[in-house]
């Protein structure tokens, strides 16, 4: 991405060469001839670097003052311009806000040099050291700049998922040693004019050209499952799944990572500001995620209500439970948090509906073992985003969870400790 350079400097004839003194490639110089225009751009771009002259109608180092005042959230560098080579005028502008001041008339040489220093110097402020890319601000500022651009843009929202099971199963090292990988298979993807920068530790931000995002797309997602496999261990790759250690009360499974990438673009829908272009990339992000492969999703406009999407949530919860004291018990408090909750007794009562949650007692179930009502419903796609916790009396974590189930929770059990992973499993 182009750093923003703004002057604001009433003199046309001056402005217009500092300007061609300084753009290029990787900056972009916007030129305004008073501070109440200035605002307008600082507002829209964030710019990285503002020159402010003495020529405009005031004291300079009161509108330096102002400037810092304004954008002291984004912090951009600050170089005052001026006639005067008096030592108090540099320290009162420097007192003021100003990080630079440079007497004029400039040399273009050593003024280019100073800019690029400024310039190279605020990135680097700007970056994530474990990343070594451009931090959340930064890139919440890209997204900020491109809505004004005149051009076919495309931003796209990309993370790891299940990301943090990975972690706190391979430990912060080997985690980091994934995203590593990941970003540079991103950066062999991207030119010097695409941007990639983080948002979290597991999602970054790329924006490009349209034309090009579904094809950056559909190579992560390629590269990133052929690489996936060697960041686990061989127990795990036979499995199938992640085996989580050190939950107390409980065995858990975790599906292994995948990338979810969410694209849009300003083909369809001309976004009036980065709120608005944020949280349309975070929902078709959110509609990308598939629970156990890699996918992206490109967001297309919705003509009819025929294919619109419907945002519902998904509460329904569904028991089989041999135990009729429990049963009850669950269906009681789980109805009062607020849950749709139908006790089942056969595996054609449940491929009807899709729940969010299945809680399954291992036991025999209508002459059908509960672990085989496990790997049948596992089996079924429709169900591909539906939870499984299964109870039992086996104490047989490896065998339940290889079955399909998210969660193993040995009985007998405390109802406190179920509703919590109930919550925690429907909320993540």
């Amino acid at each position: 991405m182009q750093a923003v350079t703004l002057i604001i400097d009433k003199r046309r004839e001056l402005s217009t060469k500092y300007k061609k003194i300084l753009e290029g490639k990787n900056n972009n110089v916007l030129i305004s001839k008073d501070l109440i225009s200035a605002m307008k751009i600082i507002q829209d771009k964030e710019p990285d670097l503002i020159i402010i002259s003495d020529s405009i109608d005031g004291d300079l180092s009161d509108y330096c003052k102002k400037i810092r005042a304004l954008t002291y959230n984004m912090r951009p560098v600050i170089i005052a311009t001026s006639k005067s080579a008096e030592l108090q005028d540099r320290l009162n502008v420097l007192e003021n806000g100003a990080d630079d001041f440079i007497s004029e008339p400039v040399n273009s040489e050593e003024f280019l040099m100073r800019v690029k220093a400024h310039l190279r110097r605020e990135l680097e402020s700007n970056m994530d050291s474990k990343h070594i890319l451009t931090g959340k601000n930064y890139s919440l500022r890209a997204l900020k700049r491109i809505i004004s651009e005149d051009r076919a843009w495309a931003s796209m929202l990309v993370s790891i998922e299940n990301f943090e099971n990975y972690k706190e199963t391979y430990t912060e090292l080997a985690s980091d040693k994934l995203i590593q990988t990941y970003c540079a298979i991103i950066n062999s993807a991207l030119n010097e004019n695409d941007y990639l920068g983080t948002l979290a530790e597991n999602k970054f931000l790329i924006i490009t050209d349209s034309l090009k995002a579904e094809r950056i797309a559909n190579y992560l997602t390629f590269a990133f499952d052929s690489v996936a496999s060697k960041f686990y261990s061989p127990q795990d790759n036979r499995r199938g799944f992640m085996l989580m250690q050190g939950d107390e009360f409980a065995g858990r499974r975790s599906n292994f990572v995948h990338t979810t990438i969410g694209i849009v673009t300003n083909e369809f829908i001309k976004y009036k500001d980065s709120a608005q272009l944020l949280n349309a990339l975070l929902q078709i992000h959110k509609l990308a995620d598939m629970p156990t492969k890699s996918h992206y999703l490109a967001e297309r406009p919705r003509i009819t209500g025929e294919n619109s999407i419907d945002n519902k949530v998904n509460k329904k919860i569904f028991i089989i439970e041999e135990d009729e004291a429990m049963t009850i018990l669950l269906t009681t408090i789980l109805d009062l948090q607020g849950y749709e909750v139908s006790v089942i007794k056969n595996y054609n009562e449940i491929k009807n509906t899709i729940p969010a949650l299945i809680i399954l007692d291992a036991g025999k179930i209508d002459e059908l073992n509960g672990i085989k009502l496990c790997q049948k419903i596992r089996q079924n796609s429709n169900f591909d985003r539906t939870k499984l916790i299964v109870t039992s009396i086996l104490h047989d974590k490896e065998l339940i969870l290889t079955a399909g189930a998210d969660l193993y929770i040995p009985k007998p059990y405390e109802i406190s400790n179920l509703i919590k992973w109930v919550e925690k499993l429907l909320n993540k």
